[in-house]
């Protein structure tokens, strides 16, 4: 995985992720039970390979409105605890919201740079990250940091896009979206959702013993229904 070429500005891109998601962030929350439907099983494979067992320390990287958080969360029971990040904060209070509502104490959140944590060393069993790595400007700065926090033995699961050809939910509106603005192809090394040009749907990656090395867990999302075509113009 490359880093994004020398001209690509990522404060620029990062301040505009966030004011994008704090001001959007509603409608992902709306979309939870869509989402659900869609990512579940890719979720509950990335917490089988994590090895999530009750009473561990859990980190979610990139939470969004509260998922992979929730689901580690009811693993690791009472007795475990979960940190949900996100670089947006208007994103963030929306996952303590759904925490909040499901009674789940040991959900703390907390707005923070996925490539700069502001946590010590050796405080975590198991990061989660959940379609979020792709979109990071610095995609091995971020692993590494992931690998700082992880107590020895701790394992880090991350679910990315596959490749355009085996992932038309994503591609084929970015293909249209770029003929019809007249945009160039995205520059191989830039985020994006196909900036890990992986095979299959889910990724987890061992933690030791520096970076890690990909084992691929491929899964298929049910096909959503066609928008009307009054959302299309």
């Amino acid at each position: 995985m490359s880093e994004p070429q020398p001209s690509f500005d990522a404060a620029k891109y990062k301040n505009a992720q966030r004011e994008q998601w704090n001001k959007d962030g509603a409608a992902w929350r709306r979309w939870t039970p869509t989402l659900e439907r869609w990512y579940g099983v890719a979720t509950r494979q990335m917490l089988d390979l994590a090895r999530i067992q009750p009473g561990q320390r859990i980190l979610d990287v990139a939470a969004g409105a509260g998922e992979p958080a929730v689901s580690a969360a009811e693993r690791v029971g009472p007795g475990g605890y979960v940190l949900a990040t996100d670089i947006s904060e208007g994103v963030v209070e929306l996952a303590r919201q759904v925490a909040a509502e499901r009674g789940l104490q040991q959900i703390e959140t907390r707005a923070m740079d996925g490539e700069k944590l502001d946590l010590p060393d050796a405080s975590f069993d198991a990061v989660l990250c959940r379609l979020g790595l792709m979109y990071m400007p610095h995609p091995v700065t971020a692993l590494r940091e992931w690998r700082r926090v992880l107590r020895p033995g701790g394992r880090v699961a991350v679910a990315v896009f596959s490749t355009p050809d085996r992932n038309s939910w994503g591609a084929l509106p970015a293909s249209v979206t770029r003929q019809r603005a007249q945009l160039p192809p995205p520059f191989r090394g830039n985020p994006g959702r196909s900036a890990w040009v992986l095979p299959g749907c889910s990724k987890t990656f061992s933690a030791r013993p520096v970076l890690p090395t990909p084992k691929s867990s491929p899964c298929r999302c049910p096909t959503s229904q066609p928008a009307p075509p009054s959302t299309w113009g």
